[in-house]
């Protein structure tokens, strides 16, 4: 146990009190380690993006499979999801507990999850253990054991998390503005599913979402830590070697989202409403994504710096958040808008909202908006690795949007040329409020 307590904190005290100094506190000819992007080709095929350092003795990897909830079969949503939270519940000879018990030992750390698209595995471990945790990985990928006891399980936690959604303002008014826009489309449908599909889900029905999704041919790999391309190709064929080589079942087409302008009220006895927008956006690969991301920065994705927050809450008072945000999910782009404020003060809030986004659509940031934009998404770009794990998801990210290995470098520079007539042209090809559509919950 004592060994184990420490094998533990080394961990701990590796991942993060040094993850800063990995790769921020460097001398300045060798560069921030984070920008030295390697690609490496295993025998099988698998490509991944590396950094390798060995100045800690960590390896993070990430692992994106395209086999998010998008897949679920039209009556067993909920489906990946659960599927998610049982690949560690027991693997090859080893039931739920002796599964955790053998990655406690070792100091590993493995977390899967869900989101519409994809399907995402995070591993974390020392340089002592990595064949072990590799081998780990490999057992709850390949040979998960999904047993009875473990379904239900995680079953009735999945089905106590939709309950609590049920009774959530912010829960209700995304599943509300989803089925809106998308319809019958899976992008219409939460991820955890549905009381009633999570309840008919079967183990058949999770080894046969595992054997169609979880494959080779749709996976993404970003590695970061004290590991070298040689091994990292033998440990890649090893551990994703025994998946099928490509994915089954049928593609998901591109949705056709209806934003009629429109905003739906969802009765909800709170003292606050709660209210979300959603205007088209664009997909990531779209050669004006970093100008549309500056203009959504401008607009609400700013924080205080941001022109909803200035006009709704510091000039008015109208409410305590207001935002944007963009959600490029891999077969449409989406622009949300949301905030919340006491019932009385929503309408106003709908009107100033609407009436910023009427002034951007027309008129479009001012010069030192822009600027300051620029300076703030630039500064705060080398933030973004500062741990093992930080950097893998980004590399994952890259892999999976077929970014090129030098787009962490490149990328800085591609913002700080954007100008006003770069983000006029997207104001104008995207901005219009006559599509902002919307649900607010609330009595």
């Amino acid at each position: 146990m004592r060994a184990r307590m420490l094998s533990v904190a080394l961990l701990v005290v590796a991942c993060v009190c040094g993850a800063l100094a990995w790769f921020v506190f460097r001398a300045p000819q060798e560069g921030p380690a984070y920008a030295r992007v390697a690609t490496v080709t295993t025998p099988l095929g698998l490509k991944a993006y590396l950094v390798s350092d060995d100045t800690l003795p960590v390896v993070s990897m990430k692992v994106l499979f395209q086999a998010g909830s998008i897949y679920d079969p039209a009556d067993r949503r909920g489906t990946a999801n659960l599927l998610s939270t049982l690949f560690d519940e027991g693997a090859g000879d080893m039931d739920a507990l002796a599964f955790q018990s053998r990655l406690e030992d070792l100091a590993v750390s493995l977390d899967f999850s869900v989101n519409r698209d994809n399907l995402s595995v995070s591993l974390r471990t020392t340089t002592d253990t990595l064949d072990e945790a590799f081998e780990m990985l490999r057992l709850a990928l390949c040979e998960p054991r999904l047993d009875p006891d473990a379904i239900e399980r995680m079953r009735a936690a999945i089905l106590a998390s939709i309950r609590l959604d049920s009774g959530d303002p912010s829960s209700i008014a995304t599943n509300a503005l989803f089925g809106k826009v998308f319809g019958t489309h899976p992008y219409a449908f939460d991820e955890k599913g549905t009381d009633e599909s999570v309840r008919s889900l079967g183990r058949d029905d999770l080894l046969a979402f595992l054997k169609a999704r979880v494959s080779r041919e749709n996976l993404a790999i970003g590695v970061a830590g004290d590991i070298s391309a040689g091994q990292l190709a033998v440990l890649l064929d090893r551990t994703f070697g025994p998946l099928p080589e490509t994915a089954s079942g049928p593609e998901v087409p591109a949705p056709q989202p209806v934003f009629d302008g429109s905003v739906t009220r969802v009765p909800f006895n709170v003292p606050q409403s709660t209210a979300l927008l959603m205007q088209p956006g664009l997909l990531r690969p779209d050669p004006d994504w970093h100008a549309f991301y500056l203009l959504n920065y401008v607009m609400g994705g700013g924080g205080f710096n941001s022109r909803l927050m200035e006009e709704v809450r510091e000039k008015r008072g109208l409410a305590y958040s207001v935002y944007s945000a963009l959600y490029p999910f891999d077969k449409v782009g989406v622009w949300l808008v949301g905030t919340a404020t006491e019932n009385s003060g929503m309408p106003r809030s709908l009107l100033v909202i609407k009436e910023e986004w009427t002034r951007m659509a027309t008129s479009g940031p001012t010069a030192r908006e822009l600027e300051d934009a620029k300076t703030y998404l630039t500064g705060a770009w080398p933030l973004s690795f500062t741990s093992t794990g930080s950097v893998a998801s980004m590399l994952a990210s890259m892999r999976l949007l077929d970014l090129p290995p030098d787009y962490i470098v490149k990328r800085n520079d591609i913002v700080s040329g954007l100008t006003l007539e770069d983000l006029e042209r997207v104001r104008k090809r995207v901005m219009d409020p006559a599509l902002l559509t919307g649900v607010v919950v609330g009595p």
